[in-house]
């Protein structure tokens, strides 16, 4: 079993999410990482197949004017994440070489924010970008190796919970040890012979694991905005086959 830290362990303790709700799986996230990070603060945007992007939840007010601006300027931190699918950390807003980057966002931040530390986290599967995790700390100061591990760790379980919800809304796993089973192997839980049998299929294509195969399933659900059972369909119907560059 893995080792998970303060944030991710915060994250599987949580209680289920039902339905739909894609807004208050992004608070349990964010409030995961506030209780197991040394942060001040957190939201999360989402990404889909068109060019919008909608803030799911903020933790505060502060927060809530990060992605304001961030998506009213088209510049920041949240913006090359999910531009790029990298993490893009800047652990000390007052230092002119991190935020010339951003002459417009970083003047914003400085004028009308206490925010002195951003880091911005891709919700990413494969090539699809599901959203970005965002979060500040109202004092310099980076990341430590434990809390990078964590914090990235977290993102990982986000967007496989986010990709739960939003493709498979009946299968999500609700209590802490089935979440940790599907951590560890997506596939449990899943009792459609479609999709197992889609899985095979993808598994061959791309020559990777089961869980990794399903992970790639999904991530294409979401970028599409379909359900699970109907990318598996089209994979077992030969009308679907996948490729390492598809999204």
């Amino acid at each position: 079993m893995a080792e998970f830290g303060p944030a991710t362990r915060a994250l599987l303790a949580g209680g289920g999410v039902n339905g739909h709700d894609d807004r208050a799986l992004a608070q349990r996230i964010c409030q995961a990482c506030i209780k197991g990070l040394d942060i001040d603060g957190a939201a999360i945007s989402l990404l889909t197949a068109s060019v919008a992007r909608e803030t799911l939840w903020a933790s505060d007010p502060v927060a809530e004017l990060l992605e304001d601006l961030q998506f009213s300027l088209n510049e920041g931190a949240c913006m090359q994440a999910a531009a790029t699918g990298s993490p893009v950390l800047v652990p000390d807003l007052g230092e002119g070489t991190e935020m010339a980057r951003w002459p417009i966002f970083a003047s914003a931040v400085s004028e009308r924010t206490p925010v002195r530390a951003l880091f911005a986290l891709p919700l990413q599967w494969g090539v699809t970008n599901l959203g970005v995790l965002d979060l500040y700390r109202t004092a310099p100061g980076a990341l430590s190796k434990s809390q990078w591990r964590d914090a990235l760790s977290a993102a990982d379980m986000g967007a496989l919970m986010l990709l739960h919800l939003r493709t498979d809304p009946g299968g999500i796993v609700s209590s802490h040890d089935g979440l940790e089973r599907a951590w560890m192997n997506p596939s449990l839980g899943l009792h459609r012979a479609e999709i197992h049998q889609a899985t095979g299929m993808v598994l061959v294509q791309l020559g990777v694991s089961a869980a990794e195969a399903l992970a790639r399933m999904r991530a294409h659900a979401f970028s599409q905005q379909r359900l699970l059972l109907e990318v598996a369909q089209d994979v077992v119907n030969r009308r679907l086959v996948f490729s390492e560059d598809m999204a």
